[in-house]
């Protein structure tokens, strides 16, 4: 029982992602279909014509790509708010059929440095913290005994008194317009900070293996060109934009590098 940091893996996506979604794009447009799977767009054509449908908005076709990745060492507090992101698919450890009478757990950073008042005297937050969780635990342990023991028909009551710093381990799959829209909302500087450091690390890994989907991807005042969040913005645009796209080169344009062209020029 102790301390765990996040851990994130892309187990699995789609073989070749781009080439599927250039060609699940070029059906829309194509007059005659033979050879269209038999001979698909790849390498460099294929990138192109993917970024060219993100910058027409033209994202149908990028859903056909999927992305699974193995998360640990997160807290409940994150999970309850991953899956609000309803077009995906989880697996779960499950806190009914495992026990948790010694669980990890996740401390908040912003407690580091931090003193409470107890008994009138000062304590570190951080050792305050993991004495509660073991107190949590020990708590755990002795409902669960008082309710039998018996497994999971004691432990999915037992699991009542466990904290949204227990760590848990979840499988997600999201295809890629999901994981657009997900990067947009949860690398906002508002987005809670747990998850905001899963969905960077989420966005490294496929930036990797699809990067005319992923480049340029982060919170959504990029695509807007501005901060929707009004009175409560962060006041930081420019820099969430130099970060996530880097410098423009048309008067700070984030669309400068972006083609005009249409989609029935590309063939």
């Amino acid at each position: 029982m102790g301390e765990v940091w996040a851990n994130v893996r892309l187990v699995a996506y789609t073989p070749m992602p781009d080439r599927l979604i250039a060609t699940a794009a070029k059906l829309c447009y194509a007059e005659k279909t033979e050879g269209l799977i038999d001979v698909p767009p790849e390498g460099a054509e294929a990138e192109r014509f993917v970024r060219l449908l993100r910058d027409v908005g033209h994202l149908s076709p990028v859903e056909h790509a999927s992305f699974t990745f193995f998360i640990e060492g997160v807290s409940r507090a994150l999970t309850h708010q991953l899956v609000r992101h309803r077009i995906a698919s989880y697996s779960q450890r499950s806190q009914r059929y495992v026990p948790h009478h010694r669980f990890d757990y996740v401390v908040p950073p912003r407690l580091r440095g931090k003193k409470v008042i107890v008994g009138g005297r000062q304590a570190d937050a951080v050792e305050y913290f993991k004495e509660t969780m073991e107190i949590l635990a020990e708590r755990y342990r002795v409902l669960n005994e008082a309710l039998g023991a018996s497994g999971e028909s004691s432990q999915e009551d037992a699991r009542y008194v466990l904290p949204n710093a227990c760590e848990t381990k979840i499988f997600v799959t999201m295809n890629a317009r999901e994981l657009l829209h997900f990067f947009e909302e949860r690398l906002c500087l508002r987005a809670q900070w747990e998850i905001r450091s899963v969905a960077e690390r989420m966005l490294g890994l496929v930036r990797e293996v699809c990067p005319s989907v992923f480049e340029g991807a982060g919170p959504k005042c990029i695509r807007y060109r501005r901060c929707p969040e009004g009175k409560r913005s962060c006041g930081r645009f420019e820099e969430v934009r130099l970060r996530y796209q880097g410098p423009s080169t048309a008067q700070g344009d984030p669309g400068a590098n972006s083609s005009s062209s249409g989609l029935k020029t590309i063939k």
